[in-house]
């Protein structure tokens, strides 16, 4: 009995020592937090009924942190962000980087040598032969974005200054919200409000570059535009900044807000081709700026629409739904943008206000000659009103001394037409 005490005591305090082993790795060990589905989030979280599982609930910010490294349903949504908003920071050169097109706020090298991106020829623009062109393969030598507006005969960089902040803040906030959201309620209101700020600030911005070159000669204008986007801006985010209109069921409010404010544009944009109607780079700008509002509103489409994953809910809960989309939508439009600024900027670097002033001074020249011609005609009628009152009164004297008289046949009142 007592060597089967003693083998049973050594048992269960070997058991013991294994547990407290055990209990001591656990410790040690991080925990990792699971990945949930939809109907296990909290009522706040619950956004997207068609994205069915891989959500994080409730995570401590140094988990969220690192879940930017993991496999989620918000992955994508964090790195086509924040993969767009470093190099703008960093000042990579991205477009050479990759060889060409790249995303929102870098500092790509965009086409805009008039040999390879304008013909010069009015019957080719007339019917619109310009097209966009290949990033990769069109580059003026020695010219790209960073020449353009380091020119120190250049125009102020302030526009476009403000139009790559709003979008690096746009791209971050929005990182910044996928990634954290998932924290707690309060958290999550705070960022989702900071996103919608950051989304109507790259709106806002993207209108100062083109609006201030474009009619960088009268100061009435673009102050009106700019002064109009502003004011409608800050009443979309003084908007959006209510907690109610956080909630899913205003998706399309927010859509509507937003896309308010990019068909503003609308108006200066029939303004400005009316203006500039013989610029050479017309249909280039255009082209890039109509591509813009395709890629804006097609996001914008898949945002409101939640496809594809409403056809198929499950299938695209890691990848391809319609937030993942609208991002790389977005991007694209930024992008659209930064070319037709680049173009605008180095027009008006070339041209200045020169014609303007041209054409003000031939204006000038035209009233003056016209004011001459009416004050020389203005004497010649004072001249035809004394002939024919001289011969109506038959007055063959004048009434001074003449000098000279002409004389022949066809004058019939000699004194009178010379006085």
């Amino acid at each position: 009995m007592d060597q089967t005490d003693q083998k049973s005591s050594f048992l269960v305090s070997s058991e013991t020592k294994e547990e407290t082993k055990k209990d001591f790795q656990s410790r040690k060990k991080p925990k990792r937090y699971a990945l949930v589905s939809f109907g296990e989030l909290p009522e706040y979280m619950k956004d997207n009924e068609f994205i069915l599982k891989y959500y994080r609930a409730n995570w401590p910010l140094k988990e969220a942190f690192f879940s930017v490294l993991r496999w989620h349903n918000e992955t994508l949504n964090v790195w086509t962000c924040a993969f767009n908003w470093v190099p703008s920071v960093s000042g990579i050169d991205y477009g050479e980087f990759f060889g060409g097109a790249s995303c929102s706020g870098s500092p790509w090298s965009i086409p805009i040598s008039s040999d390879a991106n304008v013909s010069n020829n009015f019957k080719d623009f007339s019917v619109g032969t310009t097209k966009l062109v290949d990033l990769k393969q069109i580059k003026s030598p020695g010219m790209n974005s960073t020449s353009i507006l380091n020119n120190q005969d250049s125009v102020e960089h302030w526009p476009f200054s403000v139009f790559l902040g709003g979008s690096m803040f746009c791209l971050l906030s929005s990182s910044i919200c996928h990634l954290f959201s998932c924290h707690s309620h309060s958290l999550n209101i705070l960022l989702l409000r900071i996103d919608y700020v950051g989304i109507t600030t790259m709106i806002i911005t993207s209108f100062f570059p083109p609006i201030y070159y474009i009619f960088h000669c009268d100061s009435n204008w673009h102050h009106g535009y700019l002064g109009g986007i502003t004011l409608m801006g800050t009443f979309t985010i003084l908007t959006l900044l209510s907690p109610k209109l956080s909630e899913g069921k205003y998706r399309g409010l927010r859509a509507l807000l937003f896309s308010s404010m990019g068909l503003f544009g609308v108006v200066p944009t029939i303004h400005a081709l009316i203006v500039n109607w013989d610029n050479p780079r017309r249909n280039l700008i255009l082209s890039y700026e109509l591509a813009m509002a395709f890629f804006y509103l097609t996001g914008t489409a898949f945002y409101v629409s939640r496809v594809p994953e409403r056809l198929k809910p499950g299938w695209f809960d890691l990848a391809g739904h319609s937030h993942q989309i609208f991002h790389v939508f977005v991007v694209l439009g930024a992008l659209a943008h930064y070319g037709a600024t680049i173009v605008i900027v180095d027009w008006r670097n070339k041209v200045g206000c020169m014609r303007i002033l041209a054409n003000t001074i031939s204006c000038e020249l035209v009233e003056q000659k016209k004011r001459n011609s009416d004050r020389i005609e203005q004497h010649l009628a004072k001249t035809r009103a004394a002939i024919w009152e001289a011969i109506v009164l038959k007055s063959f004297k004048s009434e001074e001394k003449e000098s000279f008289v002409p004389r022949g046949s066809v004058y019939k009142n000699a004194y009178a037409f010379h006085q």
